[in-house]
């Protein structure tokens, strides 16, 4: 759908076409359970359509058990869902591949964006931007400036993870595999968001750097109001790396669970989105030095 010209392949845009568009911003999570939806209005004039037909699709969507509140007055709200506890928009933990993405796209909704991420390598943030970056491709959201800063382990610290569980002298291969995964993974998701300013003109800025410790868990904070955190899980596994069958300690960090902080969910966990952010700039601040990726 071509929302500045209010067309589907051509033809105007049928309450179904509204119904889907909408439905695709309250699962990528640009609109989260309790946010109002723009006013029927507004969405007269982004569809270039009548408001008849905007009225049938969020009555598509209420049938769906997606929103509340659909009148004539107020904008409609989108409804809590089954993955919410108690109807507070406290999310129930979710392997970070699944959790991550819309919450991303929740933030790049913003104005002025801000991540910060302390994981082992970059693997899971890569892959979740790629949600917010269709959507801003998609013209569904525009955020104005991005910023985003990663700690990640020092090339030159002895790893406790990943690490070989067999003959030591393996732990060079170990070791190398790692560091060209982490420093691969940062320059993809660099290249990525910096492609940005060129196809959007969006202010993009991303920083790298390095600890000198093995970080046992993943933390991402969101434009300060958000924060997710997982456990590194560490499991004992074999990979073959080059010609040579590794037995090595690893974790599988795109299966960890995240828990999410929201500070709007009450003071327990708006005190531990600010600790986080807290902790995040100690580190950044302090211990961690400047880092260059390089293939």
């Amino acid at each position: 759908m071509s929302h500045e010209h209010g067309t589907v392949k051509g033809r105007k845009p049928t309450h179904h076409d509204i119904a889907d568009a909408l439905r695709d911003r309250i699962d990528g999570g640009v609109l989260r359970p309790g946010d109002h939806l723009p006013t029927q209005a507004r969405l007269v004039e982004e569809f270039g359509v009548e408001r008849a037909t905007v009225r049938q699709a969020l009555r598509v969507l209420q049938e769906d058990g997606l929103l509340t509140h659909v009148t004539r007055g107020a904008p409609a709200r989108v409804a809590e869902r089954p993955d919410v506890a108690g109807g507070t928009g406290a999310a129930r933990p979710q392997p970070a591949m699944i959790a991550l993405a819309p919450q991303l796209a929740k933030a790049f909704s913003k104005p002025e964006v801000r991540v910060d991420a302390l994981c082992l390598t970059a693997e899971t943030l890569m892959l979740a931007l790629a949600e917010p970056l269709r959507l801003i491709h998609e013209g569904r959201i525009r955020p104005e400036a991005v910023e985003v800063r990663l700690l990640l382990p020092d090339r030159n610290i002895d790893l406790a993870f990943p690490t070989s569980a067999g003959d030591t002298g393996e732990d060079g291969l170990v070791h190398q595999r790692w560091l060209a995964q982490r420093n691969a993974q940062g320059m993809v998701l660099r290249h990525n968001l910096q492609a940005l300013r060129a196809s959007h003109g969006i202010d993009v800025a991303v920083a790298f750097r390095a600890l000198p410790f093995t970080p046992p868990v993943k933390l991402y904070v969101l434009n300060g109001t958000e924060a997710l955190l997982a456990y590194y899980t560490v499991t004992r596994r074999e990979e073959e790396i080059g010609e040579t069958i590794v037995e090595m300690y690893d974790t599988l960090g795109t299966q960890s669970l995240l828990f999410p902080f929201d500070a709007g969910n009450g003071p327990r966990d708006a005190a531990f989105v600010e600790q986080s952010r807290t902790w995040f700039d100690s580190l950044w601040n302090t211990i961690a030095r400047n880092l260059t990726l390089s293939s």
